[in-house]
């Protein structure tokens, strides 16, 4: 063992962190001429040095499984974190998109910016959540999770309480720039928490879990417009009451999460140090890791130069350009087909109900099948056929027909819930998924505002380019979902393949590959940079 080689091996303390992946490579292409055994006991060596580069969890789980739990214990765990993380999620989920979603109801309930003012102002949430939604995210990287989540929470509800103040364009658009920096941590971060505390199969059912709130908040939104619309007194518009009530409830949100969210399985504060052990290694076999507070510059390179990340962001961009126009314009339009102001808030609730419905259904068959693509296209049909209504529809009396299509467009919404699941199962090493979470933010953020300008005052009350813009665009999605699928199958036969290639290579039994994949599950590798990854469709 005092080969040239293996002396270089054995100086993983004084390289930089940067070079692991290639310590690895080469301890590994010394296998072929050493005994496994030997292999075994190098490896373990470079790969133990360094912890500040490698997962969390190595500090309580190591580099190979040392304690079994049965079924029904991991059973149990799972029951006790649902009773915590999933409904933390969803209060700050169903806070933010009422907060994010105010300004629909205020728009016609007195509020004092109108015509391209007001288009300002919608658009001007997404420019403050496209500056911040990197820096956030950095930051939540080198802070605790749950605790910069839950500030954030408490300081944007101060936000809209702030709304109540201003009566012209600027410091609405202020506001609403401070509101969109300070939600654009929210996504990304309970995307982070899912994936640090459950398994594939187990993600896109809580995440759709949460997000099934932009359909509760949009119901429970709408019959709240509806009272607030009752009061009579004129010294505060029913504008200011929504700001001040809305906020006042994220005030209590965040304080909530200060308290009881977690931040990581390493040191999840409702579990003991057994159940830690056990949250941690019943998601080993992912691959995905917890994390890690290094930002790594190789992982940051590989996330802006991977394939999959910019067809993330396409799909992203399809499916969202629609929903800024929605989401800001959709009761203007119901409103426009001849209904009064409070009919309009009551015909919106039932748009939430479907998405109520949806999403959680959509979520189940996602880990069911273990799919995330083909759930996309099968609810993005009704959303077509509502799509095409409004367009051949247009300018009739047909209000019934034209309420119905507004109610089916609304499937889309869960859409966005499988790309986040997407991105939970198919991304690994912290900085990557940090990288991507924000990414994808951030063309939410820019499709949000592209799609606020598809309903220009000029095209009103038809706003016939608008909905042309949703049929073109979804369409072209469900053909991109579709590709996407296909490419990830592809990547895992090649994976396959090269596992194959490495058994071969080093003469490895099936017990072998199965104690390498378990050495790697928390190395913070990325998806690419780990052989025994696999790919979710």
């Amino acid at each position: 063992m005092s080969s040239p080689v293996m002396a270089e091996v054995k100086e993983p303390t004084t390289a930089p962190s940067h070079d692991l992946p290639a310590l690895i490579a080469r301890t590994e292409s010394k296998s072929i001429t050493d005994e496994k055994h030997s292999v075994d006991v190098e490896v373990d060596e470079v790969v133990t040095d360094g912890l500040e580069y490698k997962d969390e969890a190595l500090k309580l789980v190591g580099m190979q499984r040392t304690q079994e739990f049965s079924e029904e214990y991991y059973r149990k765990l799972r029951r006790k974190l649902d009773y915590t993380i999933p409904p933390l999620c969803s209060a700050v989920y169903f806070t933010q998109y009422l907060d994010k979603t105010a300004l629909n109801y205020a728009s016609i309930m007195g509020f004092p910016v109108t015509g391209q003012g007001y288009n300002l102002v919608a658009l001007s949430f997404y420019i403050g959540f496209l500056i911040w939604v990197f820096p956030t995210m950095y930051i939540s990287q080198k802070t605790r999770l749950g605790k910069y989540l839950g500030v954030n929470v408490v300081l944007w509800g101060i936000i809209m309480m702030l709304h109540a103040i201003p009566r012209s364009f600027g410091p609405f658009f202020i506001l609403r720039l401070l509101l969109g920096m300070l939600e654009s941590c929210v996504a990304p971060i309970l995307i982070l928490i899912i994936s640090m505390f459950y398994k594939k199969d187990e993600q896109a059912t809580r995440i759709s879990w949460f997000y099934l709130m932009n359909g509760f908040s949009a119901i429970v939104g709408g019959f709240f417009a509806y009272g607030v619309s009752y009061t009579t007194d004129a010294s505060i518009p029913s504008y200011k009451i929504i700001y001040l009530l809305l906020g006042g409830l994220a005030i209590i949100v965040g304080i909530a999460v200060l308290l009881w969210m977690p931040d990581s399985p390493t040191n999840a504060h409702m579990l003991s140090h057994e159940e830690r052990i056990a949250a941690i290694e019943r998601i080993r076999d992912d691959q995905g890791g917890t994390e890690n507070r290094k930002l790594k510059k190789e992982q940051l390179i590989e996330a802006l130069t991977d394939f999959r990340t910019w067809l993330i962001v396409l799909s992203t961009l399809l499916t969202n350009i629609p929903n800024g126009g929605l989401a800001n314009f959709g009761n203007i339009i119901v409103k426009n087909f001849g209904y009064t102001t409070k009919q309009t808030l009551i015909l919106s609730t039932p748009a939430g109900l479907i998405g109520l419905i949806t999403t959680p259904l959509v979520g189940w068959y996602s880990d069911r099948t273990n799919e995330r693509m083909l759930p996309i296209v099968y609810i993005l049909i009704p959303t077509l056929v509502g799509a095409a209504m409004l367009v051949a529809l247009n300018g009739s009396n047909q209000k019934g027909a034209l309420l119905f299509a507004t109610y089916i467009i609304g499937t889309y919404g869960s859409s966005l819930s499988q790309i986040y699941a997407y991105n939970a199962s198919n991304t690994s090493g912290h900085t990557k998924k940090v990288t991507i979470n924000a990414m994808t933010l951030a063309t939410f953020c820019v499709a949000n505002i592209v799609g606020t300008e598809t309903f220009l005052p000029k095209d009103a009350p038809g706003y016939l380019p608008g909905k042309i813009s949703i049929l073109v665009l979804l369409s072209a999605e469900c053909f991109l979902c579709l590709f996407m699928r296909w490419y990830n199958l592809h990547l895992n036969k090649k994976k396959r393949q090269g596992v194959e290639e490495l058994k071969h290579i080093n003469g490895w039994t099936d017990e072998d590959i199965v104690k390498e994949r378990q050495r790697h599950a928390f190395m913070d590798m990325t998806d690419k940079q780990n052989p025994y990854f696999v790919y979710t469709s």
